[in-house]
């Protein structure tokens, strides 16, 4: 795939070491497949996440803020915290100069109901659809 277009981002996140989970770069892929935008998630390291994405369709504090509230907690040095700022900024600046307003996005909404889909609960009805309007 060709990630060469100015609109597809080629991204590291990276995880803070003392966490209950130890392998938070897996499962942090497994939370965000299939997320609208997405191009690419590539583990390279237990912390370390690899993502390519499409910033019309999502930002990397989109992507950010859905990980931290599923429980991941990202890498906060001080080289970390000033490339996240400088990638907001240019992000939110880019998405605003191709006619997107900040707040379009749906990512952690998208990443809830992707994982609710996917859990096995008793919540869904097994029944054909044409089943369904008869008790």
């Amino acid at each position: 795939m060709d990630h060469s277009n100015d609109r597809h981002k080629q991204r590291e996140i990276r995880f803070a070491r003392l966490h209950p989970n130890p392998e938070q770069a897996q499962s942090a892929t497994r939370a965000l497949e299939g997320i609208e935008g997405i191009l690419e998630l590539e583990a390279v390291s237990a912390q370390c996440l690899h993502v390519c994405y499409d910033v019309l369709f999502v930002t990397l504090e989109d992507i950010e803020v859905a990980l931290t509230e599923l429980g991941f907690h990202l890498d906060n040095s001080i080289i970390a915290k000033l490339k996240r700022a400088l990638y907001y900024h240019t992000e939110e600046t880019q998405r605003a100069n191709l006619g997107c307003p900040r707040g379009m996005s749906n990512c952690t909404d998208k990443v809830f109901i992707s994982r609710y889909e996917r859990l096995r609960h008793g919540c869904r009805d097994g029944r054909p659809q044409h089943w369904r309007t008869y008790l």
